[in-house]
């Protein structure tokens, strides 16, 4: 009873991690006759913890249907077989492709309900994912008193076994790490011990003390039936989660699901041929910015990149493989050039290298296009016209402010989206508090320039939604890289004022703000940018990245400039995605357009699920799937599938991760969508 005591202990502890298995693409053995129709829908029994939640979380990132059982339901289903199967139209149906437990034996072993699961595993070869579970026989492990361990596992090196690379995990190139974000803190527990009989492990650590290395995630095949046994807890945010998820999904579903995911990066550097105004560290504000008291019309020198700055990014761009997208105003560029004699190096030097970036749309010169703002008071607040109505800022200006930029583009060569757009400071969308709803003018003036895909700030609103008729949202991840920053001592010293208490100098932001912590001292203003911030902020957007999260992250392009700060959070993401991922699972770099239309496509799929308008099974090697029309449908399948159109068929989708994936639809004359698996 120790080892069961421990392990209770351990499931409020965080941690993470799962592992592939081969894929089994054979149709399930029925004992009825005939091939089986199993349904493309995962059973989730639900007891609470993290662990459940976080399989749960990357079932829904990914678009899988799901049912949940919710233990502490007492209104909930019992677990029988004709909960669990039935018939359709003379044919045997597996209502659940895979079934996904919090420990081997939620109902007890010897119960009604565990014996009815286990019994509709061996009949239908349903996978069981036991998503957290103590090291002991009844799962094929020793107990951990043999040459094993169980406690925290921080900062522990695992490894991807033969065995876990030759299936769902061979989109993996090396070892990884537990997190240890904290040496004062346990962030994750788990068990490392020695596999039995009929168990492959998948991952494995070396064993603290020990000879050899022990599993912590693997597959156990026993009584007809196969498990994926998870040895240490784990919760949706953690990062080795996050790296094993998407194998742990795979094995679930024997490689054929719907539903699909990627790895995705984008960054936006916002104000390109604009200048930005400088942190003033004495102040602890920026010069020009209303809320900066004292500051007038003192804007201090401003930050802003030099034709060498945009020969390092042309560079830098070529030897990383990374296109980031220039967000531009072309009035402001040609305001400098008429300060400054006519001509602009810069401005020469991007057009030079045009070709080498995604262009979009940030408006001419860059105004607030919400509300006329009034900046006699701090906060400033909307100004009223005289019947008390709100001021806004007309359409025609808006429009203006698109059009001019956009005509610019086209006259210079850009590669430019007419429907993309980011407005300064994304303004026209609600600011809250002072503007709670939309400019008015804002959705007609994006409906007449064709705009289709508008920025958001993620902080604020971080749901794509219709701005006017005809456009949506793009919400945008803002990177702790600041825009008023040229420099490393510039950016440590105003995190100082954020993430300091008041009684070490800082603003308090951090004391009074429940969702952020202070530092436990100020950082070294010539040391603290790359040795906190940067890789704490490269964390927090590998997280993004390998969280199925299209979202794109905005800089500014001061950040490009002087210390050029931002390079060294890129090249962080990037080292670290490269040493975990082999080259099949390369990161998808989209542009704003792309973004937009799947979160689009994410949205009417969920719907379509929600709404229960969704129907999809396999038989045998033949999957059908019929959703509502005008919906895409999100489908993964192994490498070979290939699309039933009404006359022969055609290749399935596009390679990621040693499957085939796409948002695809019926082909011609048809009224559902049917795969031929290889």
């Amino acid at each position: 009873m120790a080892h069961r005591a421990h392990r209770w202990r351990a499931a409020g502890v965080t941690a993470a991690a799962t592992g592939l298995i081969s894929l089994g693409l054979a149709a399930p053995q029925a004992s009825a006759a005939g091939e089986p129709r199993v349904d493309l829908r995962v059973l989730v029994v639900d007891d609470g913890a993290g662990p459940v939640g976080a399989i749960t979380a990357q079932l829904r990132s990914e678009g899988i249907p799901y049912t949940t059982v919710d233990l502490e339901d007492s209104g909930r289903p019992t677990i029988t077989g004709a909960f669990l199967s039935d018939t359709v139209g003379g044919r045997p149906r597996a209502r659940f492709q895979g079934v996904v437990l919090p420990d081997e034996a939620p109902f007890g072993a010897a119960s009604a309900e565990q014996t009815a699961l286990e019994e509709y595993e061996r009949t239908y070869g349903i996978p069981q994912l036991d998503a957290y579970t103590w090291a002991h026989p009844g799962v094929g492990l020793d107990y951990t008193d043999r040459d094993g361990y169980a406690g925290p596992l921080d900062g522990r090196t695992a490894n991807v076994t033969a065995a876990g690379r030759a299936g769902p995990f061979g989109y993996l190139r090396g070892p990884f790490s537990f997190e240890d974000n904290s040496p004062s803190v346990d962030e994750s527990y788990g068990f490392v011990a020695q596999p039995r009989a009929g168990f492959t492990s998948y991952v494995d650590t070396p064993v603290p003390g020990g000879t050899g290395a022990g599993s912590l995630l693997g597959e156990y095949a026993h009584d007809g039936r196969r498990e994926l046994v998870v040895t240490f807890a784990h919760n949706q945010y953690q990062q080795q989660f996050r790296v094993l998820a998407r194998g742990m999904v795979e094995w679930l579903t024997q490689g054929v699901h719907l539903g699909q995911a990627r790895n995705y990066f984008a960054v936006h550097v916002d104000d390109v041929f604009a200048s930005d105004a400088r942190w003033d560290a004495e102040r602890n504000c920026t010069p020009g910015d209303i809320d900066c008291a004292g500051g007038g019309d003192d804007t201090g020198t401003p930050i802003r990149m030099t034709a060498a700055d945009a020969q390092y990014l042309a560079s830098w761009q070529r030897g990383h493989g990374l296109t980031l997208d220039l967000v531009f105003n072309a009035g402001a560029g040609e305001e400098w050039k008429a300060e400054h004699g006519g001509t602009d190096a810069l401005t020469g030097q991007l057009l030079a290298d045009k070709a080498q970036y995604r262009w979009v749309n940030h408006t001419y010169t860059h105004p607030f296009l919400g509300c006329v703002q009034d900046v006699t008071t701090v906060p400033w607040s909307c100004a009223k016209n005289a019947d008390g109505s709100t001021k806004w800022v007309s359409r025609s200006d808006i429009s203006g402010q698109i059009s001019d930029n956009y005509s610019w583009a086209l006259l210079h060569g850009l590669s430019v989206d007419p429907g993309e757009l980011v407005t300064g400071e994304h303004s026209g969308l609600k600011t809250l508090p002072q503007q709670p709803q939309d400019n008015p003018n804002l959705g007609p003036a994006l409906a007449a320039n064709g705009v289709k895909w508008t920025a958001s700030d993620n902080s604020r609103e971080s749901a794509q939604r219709a701005v006017g008729s005809g456009a949506l949202t793009v919400p945008r991840y803002p990177m702790n890289v600041y825009y008023n920053t040229g420099t490393r001592a510039e950016m440590a010293d105003e995190y100082n004022w954020i993430y300091t208490s008041r009684a070490d100098g800082g603003s308090g932001v951090c004391e009074d703000n429940p969702a952020s912590t202070c530092l436990a001292e100020p950082l070294d203003t010539a040391t603290g940018y790359v040795d906190h911030i940067v890789p704490n902020e490269a964390h927090t957007d590998l997280g993004h990245v390998l969280g199925n999260d299209p979202r794109p992250h905005y800089v500014h392009q001061s950040n490009l400039a002087e210390d050029r700060v931002l390079y060294p959070v890129l090249d962080r993401v990037l080292a670290d995605y490269q040493a975990l991922f082999a080259d099949s699972a390369p990161i998808v770099n989209l542009r704003q357009s792309a973004i937009g239309a799947e979160l689009q496509n994410r949205a009417k799929w969920q719907t379509a699920l929600d709404a229960g308008k969704v129907t999809a099974y396999r038989i045998g090697n033949t999957v059908t799937v019929g959703a509502p029309s005008g919906t895409k449908i999100p489908v993964t399948a192994p490498e070979g599938t290939r699309q039933q159109q009404v006359l022969g068929t055609t290749a399935f989708g596009t390679a990621y991760a040693g499957e085939r994936s796409d948002w695809a639809a019926p082909g011609l004359l048809q009224t559902a969508l049917t795969l031929k698996l290889p």
